[in-house]
């Protein structure tokens, strides 16, 4: 199956490898037209390269503590009841108040997490529950956070630049991904958690000075009141558009039977004989490879089937993270899982462009809500599953069959909702 693209000029005379590049390139044009997306970006790209040490680091400190894949998986299931919650009703209070005010409060609350992660580890407690309960409170008020800060992008931008915008905030996210866990390692290894965790903390106050310099940001219409009503409208109007559903769908289906990030910290033990060095390369292999497909993404704005662009991408995903699993050649587990990672990332910025083109703005923050809870959720559940089917079928059969699986589930959403195939961006009912 192919990606279906929009037709193409004929090629001038003379233009040659320079120009090719071009039409593949990352495309810029967001950053030159926005300042206040370019500040927004910069911004957030720090802040995630300490978001990501601490991601890697809580779940190496746990495997420390526990030496159990099982421990490691509940650091991502200990925050999904506060992500579900709160990613549902947190993107009732971004339609209905000054979503800058509400990402605000949020970094804020973020912080102080991180600054109590920061004490936990100079003082030495060993206290694997508090580092869950850590956990928990983050994905509540990263749930909150993240359908407000959804909605500035199609504010700040035209339609017709959301999918380079979503590539430059792939960009921004595999960087920190990639530099995250990589650091993370190094950390660990060598001044200790303490400091991971203190990077964090700091790095947070990057995000901050990019949200203080937007402007308000109220939904459309005055926004409607927070409430169960509200999360329940945002529902109800998700289950009559069969193309936005279908994005949440797939994504759940890739994220949750093969998704190996829980199993990392052991494969890196026991499959390669390696520590966190080890471990915080596979973390990193994933976003390296969605980084590298997003930087050369200038072809993304060119895909009008995007449906089509979402299915491509999440069998793909499949694919690899099954041969990732068949391997004990860390060269090769690293291609595969960074052959993963570009996969996603396609998948990532189709997804996002279908459901801020397709949905109002007075919707943006309940969609994005829901967006939150299976994007942020999807990789919990994933942890779990992983955790425990590997204490059931070991590391390669937990992996291999979360890929395989992956394919077969996909093929059946394919087959059986044809309007998500069809779906063009060009006529963007969803």
């Amino acid at each position: 199956m192919t990606l279906p693209q929009a037709p193409e000029s004929p090629e001038e005379p003379g233009r040659g490898v320079a120009s090719r590049l071009r039409r593949v390139a990352l495309d810029v044009t967001p950053l030159r037209i926005s300042p206040a997306f370019r500040r927004l970006l910069i911004g957030d790209a720090v802040s995630v390269i300490g978001t990501q040490v601490t991601a890697v680091a809580v779940p190496i400190q746990v495997y420390d503590q526990t030496r159990s894949a099982a421990a490691v998986g509940l650091v991502g299931l200990s925050g999904l009841l506060p992500l579900i919650v709160f990613g549902l009703y947190g993107g009732a209070i971004a339609d209905a108040v000054d979503r800058r005010k509400l990402v605000i409060l949020t970094t804020i609350g973020q912080t102080v997490l991180s600054v109590v992660l920061l004490a936990q580890a100079v003082a030495g407690l060993h206290s694997t529950a508090l580092l869950y309960a850590v956990i928990a409170v983050q994905a509540g008020l990263f749930s909150i956070d993240s359908p407000a800060r959804s909605a500035f992008t199609p504010r700040l931008l035209p339609v017709h630049l959301l999918p380079a915008a979503n590539a430059l905030k792939q960009v921004e996210f595999n960087i920190g991904v990639t530099v995250g866990p990589l650091l993370a390692g190094a950390l660990v290894a060598g001044p200790g958690y303490a400091t991971a965790y203190g990077l964090d903390a700091v790095s947070f106050g990057a995000s901050m000075w990019a949200v203080l310099t937007l402007p308000a940001m109220p939904p459309a219409g005055g926004g409607r009141k927070a409430g169960t009503a509200s999360v329940l409208e945002g529902l109800a109007f998700l289950r009559t558009r069969p193309v936005l559903l279908m994005t949440f769908v797939v994504d759940l289906i890739a994220m949750v039977f093969a998704m190996p990030r829980a199993l990392f910290p052991a494969i890196a033990q026991d499959v390669y004989g390696g520590g966190p060095q080890t471990a915080g390369a596979l973390y990193s292999a994933l976003a390296a490879g969605a980084l590298l497909g997003a930087l050369f993404g200038g072809w993304l704005g060119r895909i009008h089937r995007q449906g089509v662009a979402v299915l491509v991408a999440i069998v793909a995903w499949g694919v690899a993270i099954a041969a990732f699993g068949l391997t004990d050649l860390l060269w090769f587990g690293l291609l595969m899982l960074a052959a993963a990672g570009c996969a996603d990332m396609i998948s990532a910025v189709f997804r996002s462009s279908i459901l801020q083109a397709a949905a109002p703005d007075e919707m943006r923050g309940r969609l994005g809500g829901v967006f939150i809870v299976v994007v942020a959720g999807g990789p919990r559940l994933g942890d779990g599953r992983a955790g425990l089917s590997a204490e059931v079928g070991g590391l390669e059969g937990a992996v291999v069959s979360g890929g395989v699986a992956v394919v077969v589930l996909t093929a059946a959403c394919a087959a059986a909702v044809p309007r998500f195939r069809r779906y063009d961006v060009r006529e963007p009912y969803a």
